[in-house]
């Protein structure tokens, strides 16, 4: 009988990350993977799960993909829009962010007449003031998934990243 271990948690965030390289003084991309991290799915494309320039966080669209399967949840756009929420709350956490960071939110449908529940769902996840945001209907998305998300996020003193 053989034994499955699940992954280490292996987050590329250096103790104190530089925002400017000491050799250039230029500022510098700093891509991060949160690769068996909690909470935080698989990926289903070559990325890294965000990049940080200075006080930016950019953050990968997530898919309503269950962090344990790495399969799309069931349950139609609502519950996939809970579910990328969450993915997102999590890759945020590595990272001493909150959804309450966001700057920017981009939201990608493939049906527009979902916008409606999409917004329901979402409003529970964000407190006021809201970020801005953006929604853009598309013939598809990765997984045959309805809804995926993505953010630019203030980073203050005290994150992480």
């Amino acid at each position: 009988m053989s034994t499955t271990t699940s992954p280490t948690p292996s987050a590329t965030l250096p103790t104190t990350p530089p925002t400017t390289s000491s050799a250039t003084g230029q500022r510098v991309r700093e891509p991060m993977s949160f690769v068996g991290a909690p909470g935080v799915p698989p990926q289903v494309a070559p990325f890294s799960h965000a990049v940080r320039w200075g006080d930016l966080l950019f953050v990968t669209g997530q898919m309503p993909t269950d962090p344990a399967t790495g399969q799309l949840v069931e349950g139609g756009v609502v519950a996939q829009t809970r579910q990328v929420l969450a993915n997102l709350t999590a890759v945020l956490a590595q990272v001493g962010a909150t959804l309450d960071d966001a700057l920017m939110v981009r939201v990608y449908l493939t049906d527009f007449s979902d916008f409606d529940a999409v917004n329901a769902e979402y409003e529970r996840w964000f407190t006021a003031p809201l970020p801005s945001r953006t929604c853009v209907g598309v013939t598809g998305l990765a997984v045959g998934a309805a809804v995926e998300v993505d953010l630019v996020v203030g980073l203050s003193a005290g994150s992480a990243a």
